[in-house]
């Protein structure tokens, strides 16, 4: 029984134990099946919701281009840089301002440590990943659905770098998705330095110590610290990586460039990069706690001006030149040529759209521009205008339009506008664009447009007027009455302060800035060699389009144009007549080095250089009393070959003078912005202001401005002889009359015509003037001298009186004696004295002779023993006896004779019968002298010039002599008749 039991006992613990075996094999397999089952199920979502994750990543980046490896780096380095602006020699003068400021630097020229704080801080796995960190992306994603609170992000810098430079800011998911796969794609085309340097050069790191946004490490280590980005220590590393995730937050900066009061911020956010260092290793504990220490406040620099700031006249100028050159730079690139375009409208397109473009390329792409200015001739320049702030002319008020079309008022300043042109190259030295940019942003040298008054003379009537051949110094151009041409030939032309100089030289017309000669003479000259003349000068951009231009007052300066277009026309006569144009930018390179523009100058010959020396001395004598700016060398502290000329404007609204030498030429303009009239002595206000800019630059680089070296004769330049009534050459008659001058000519237009204009004449004297005798007049009252031919100069209707220089004592006008029509009365004053007659002159004005008659007795007839002229004594000595004179006029008319007068006792017929005799014949004698003179003199009128040279001697002193000697005195025949032969 126990057996059994024992048995059955042994029976049921096997079949339990297999029943449990059995039921834990059932278990397992039930087990082992749902487990297959939910791995199925769930490789199968898997697949479902990776499948829908994949196709929901595709629909999210479905529009995105398959970038290639040109495309992406194209687009990871186009990033903004800023444009620095160069002095001459390389010396840096600033950026060119933008919106963001931003230096273009290699891996290698940043320093560890910056590279080690943004790594520990915004990818301490960049150089393990392949772009994403796939735990970083499921946590941002959880974060994103679930709507975390907190949000840490998954970007790495290669994420970020896409961000920045090809994607934008905006949080969606196919942006992100877009990041992602351009990531992956960036990673695979592009080493990890390569990534880490765009990186650096793209972020943004806040503001500089002038307020102005900044990215890139090398503008943050310069803007903030004041260092190269390879001098940052670890303290100022840390700050600088810490601001990228908040820049404008953490920056220390305002946008006025002052230190935040509140800098907690950004301090916090370096300690936590700080820690991060520290705990991946990069820093040991002492390098930690050293830069938790570090005074950042302290450190950081003070503001400093930007180019816009200390030097905004050449800012926006090289703005400017820069923008339109790589405009035609771009349009070569793309084979456009502006004058293959005949519609005016698309030229315009054509240009503002490259412009653009350009101005864009100045923004972005850190070129380096090179200009002509020397800065410390620039600088000398600004302080003179500042230093003369109180000699300025009143400021006036006014009103201007507003840029948003509305009518404000304001005051205006006398404002300056100069420029300073090395002549043998064109550069521009330095320039005046005005006297407060604050006041008025509009550059005065090279922007501003004006009237040129009379410094367009030289240019458009003197130098074309040499090279056509119409002109030379001595040739004379007379300031006479004179009209414009039709249709305003009823408009006299004027010269400044009105009336006329008569006949004067080219030479000195220039001097003395008269306008009459400049229009009259400028007439000569063919209206297309003119037009092209001031083309030539490098004036083309000024001219109008109607060609009827120049017009002929264009000579006096109505044509507008900038200072700097005016200073570069004159540089001209200082290079022998070879125009070079004037610029300022010398080069444009980019950021490598590479050149993309350089200046090449290409003179333009617009005279010879015969013209261009005659031109320099003939503007010389500007510089000469009577010359218009004869005070300037009493300025100057030092000498120099200067020539130059001044100019004013209608009504006085512009005053300019423009001088140089051979090295250099400088022209200044004073005026209103609002073309007010100019007050006050504005001429020597104006002329001072020069003469103190060229002793300033002078003391810069005497050399250059003061040079010992004289403008030289070329060859082809004579002195001449002329005769100077006409600039031909001399005859016997202009040698008589003393009018011989000497002048410099061009070989080529020396005169070859002997002066015709003179004539001997017969004249006399009225009131004090000369003039020529009337066809009655008697020849004994007259005086032979020389004139100037009646039809000789048609201008002034055949009455040149006015017009001959107060020094042509030996000319006489062309003027008859003026006759008052009416018989002179009887002379009053006639007196004896105990051996002589004398008589006062005759009141009447028109009287040039007088006839002293004598009679020896009472009962005698009175006879003509003498004629007294104008210009002797009016006395008369003769033996004793009764005389009476009688007044002639002008005309030959005679007065009644005066009361007798008695000289000693009259004397008995028939004692002094024989004295009488001899008196008698001698008087006949006498008379008969005097007819016989009076017959040579009215044949001479017939005779040529050359006879009556050798018959008359040499005018008025010789006949004045003759009739002296002929003279019928009584008691002297004896005399008379031996002076006669």
């Amino acid at each position: 029984m126990s057996k059994e039991r024992f048995s059955l006992n042994k029976l049921f613990n096997k079949r339990e134990t297999q029943y449990v075996f059995k039921g834990v094999r059932i278990t397992s397999q039930v087990f082992w099946n749902l487990f297959l089952i939910f791995a199925i199920l769930g490789t199968m979502l898997l697949f479902f919701v990776g499948g829908a994750g994949a196709g929901y990543f595709a629909s999210l980046v479905k529009d995105e281009p398959v970038r290639t490896y040109d495309e992406l780096l194209r687009d990871i380095y186009d990033y903004e840089e800023a444009t620095e602006i160069y002095f001459a020699d390389n010396v840096y003068l600033g950026d060119l301002p933008s919106p963001l400021e931003r230096r273009e630097i290699p891996l290698e020229d940043i320093s560890d440590h910056v590279i080690n704080a943004v790594i520990a801080t915004e990818d301490e796995y960049f150089f393990e990943h392949d772009g994403i960190v796939p735990k970083a992306l499921l946590r941002a994603l959880y974060q994103d659905f679930s709507n975390a609170a907190m949000q840490t992000g998954g970007s790495t810098l290669t994420q970020q770098l896409i961000k920045n430079q090809i994607l934008t800011s905006e949080v969606t998911h196919d942006r992100k998705a877009a990041e992602i796969l351009l990531a992956l794609r960036v990673e695979s085309f592009f080493e990890k330095d390569e990534i880490l340097e765009a990186y650096l050069n793209v972020v943004p790191f806040g503001r500089n110590s002038s307020g102005r946004q900044i990215a890139g490490i090398q503008a943050a280590a310069q803007g903030l610290f004041g260092v190269n980005a390879n001098e940052l220590d670890i303290p100022q590393a840390a700050f600088i990586a810490g601001l990228p995730q908040s820049p404008f937050a953490y920056t220390p900066f305002t946008s006025q460039g002052e230190v935040k009061e509140n800098m907690d911020a950004g301090l916090n956010r370096m300690r936590t990069v700080l820690y991060r260092m520290y705990s991946q290793e990069y820093i040991s504990e002492a390098d930690y706690q050293e830069a938790l220490n570090y005074d950042i406040r302290e450190n950081l620099i003070e503001p400093r001006p930007s180019s816009i700031d200390d030097y905004p006249y050449i800012t926006d100028l090289v703005r400017s030149k820069a923008r339109d050159l790589l405009a035609t730079v771009l349009m070569e690139e793309d084979g456009i040529d502006i004058e293959d375009i005949d519609d005016p409208s698309q030229i315009a397109l054509t240009e503002q759209r490259y412009k653009e473009e350009a101005a864009r390329l100045l923004q972005r792409n850190g070129y380096k521009v090179h200009t002509t200015i020397d800065k410390e001739i620039y600088d000398a320049h600004q302080q003179v205008v500042a230093d003369y702030a109180d000699s300025f002319g009143p400021s006036l008020s006014g009103t201007r339009t507003n840029e948003h079309g509305e009518t404000v008022e304001r005051q205006f300043l006398e404002e300056t506008g100069s420029v300073l042109i090395e002549n043998s190259t064109g550069r521009i030295l330095s320039f005046v664009g005005g006297r407060d940019y604050s006041q008025e942003n509009y550059n005065h040298a090279t922007q501003a447009e004006r009237q040129t008054g009379s410094t367009m003379k030289p240019l458009l009537t003197y130098a074309l007027g040499f090279e056509a051949g119409v002109l030379q110094p001595g040739i004379i151009t007379p300031d006479t009455e004179f009209y414009y041409p039709p249709p305003d030939d009823d408009q006299e032309v004027n010269n400044f302060e009105g009336g006329h100089m008569g006949i004067i030289t080219a030479r000195e017309a220039l001097q003395r800035s008269r306008n009459v000669p400049a229009v009259r003479e400028a007439l000569k000259i063919p209206h297309e060699f003119r037009r092209a003349g001031l083309e030539k000068f490098g004036l083309g951009e000024f001219l109008p389009d109607d060609y009827s231009f120049p017009h002929p007052s264009s000579p006096l300066g109505t044509l507008e144009m900038t200072v700097e277009g005016n200073t570069s026309a004159y540089s001209t006569f200082a290079n022998g007549g070879k125009h070079i144009e004037s610029y300022l930018i010398e080069r444009i390179e980019t950021s490598s080095g590479e050149i993309i523009f350089e200046h090449d100058s290409e003179p333009v010959e617009v005279f010879s250089p015969q013209t261009s020396y005659l031109m320099v001395d003939m503007m010389r004598d500007v510089l000469r009393s009577p010359g218009t700016a004869a005070d300037i060398p009493g300025y100057l502290n030092f000498t120099a070959d200067w020539a130059g000329k001044t100019g004013t404007t209608q009504e006085a609204r512009d005053y300019w003078f423009i001088g140089f030498n051979p090295n250099v030429t400088l022209g200044t303009w004073i005026g209103y912005g609002n073309n007010e009239q100019l007050s006050g002595s504005y001429s020597p206000r104006l002329k001072r202001l020069w003469a103190n800019m060229a002793n300033a630059l002078y003391e810069v680089n005497p050399e250059l401005i003061g040079p010992s070296e004289r403008f030289e004769s070329p060859g082809g330049i004579v002195q001449q002889s002329i005769c100077g009534i006409s600039g031909k050459l001399p005859s016997d008659l202009c040698r008589e009359a003393g009018l011989v001058t000497t002048d410099l000519f061009n070989i080529d237009f020396i005169p070859t015509e002997e002066d015709d204009s003179l004539e001997r004449v017969n004249y006399v004297r009225v009131d004090g003037s000369y003039y020529k005798a009337l066809e009655t007049t008697p020849l004994e009252f007259t005086n032979e001298g020389i004139s100037i031919k009646e039809d000789y100069f048609e201008f002034a209707g055949g009455d040149f009186s006015d017009l001959i220089p107060d020094d042509w004592e030996m000319i006489i006008p062309d003027e008859e004696a003026p006759d008052n029509e009416k018989t002179p009365d009887e002379l009053n004053s006639l007196e004896a004295n105990r051996n002589s007659i004398t008589w006062d002159e005759h009141h009447e004005e028109d009287i040039i002779g007088y006839r002293v008659y004598y009679s020896p007795e009472e009962g005698t007839e009175f006879r003509l023993v003498e004629s007294i002229k104008w210009d002797e004594d009016f006395t008369y000595s003769g033996s004793n006896g009764a005389y009476y004179v009688i007044a002639v006029d002008v005309a030959g008319r005679e007065s009644s004779p005066s009361d007798q007068v008695v000289i000693g006792e009259y004397v008995d017929p028939s004692e002094e019968s024989d004295d009488d005799d001899n008196n008698d014949r001698g008087n006949r004698n006498d008379r008969g002298n005097r007819d016989d003179r009076n017959g040579n003199n009215e044949n001479n009128e017939d005779e040529d010039d050359d006879d009556n040279n050798g018959n008359n001697g040499n005018g008025n002193g010789n006949n004045q002599d003759n009739r002296n000697n002929n003279g019928n005195r009584p008691d002297d025949d004896d005399d008379n008749n031996e002076n006669e032969e």
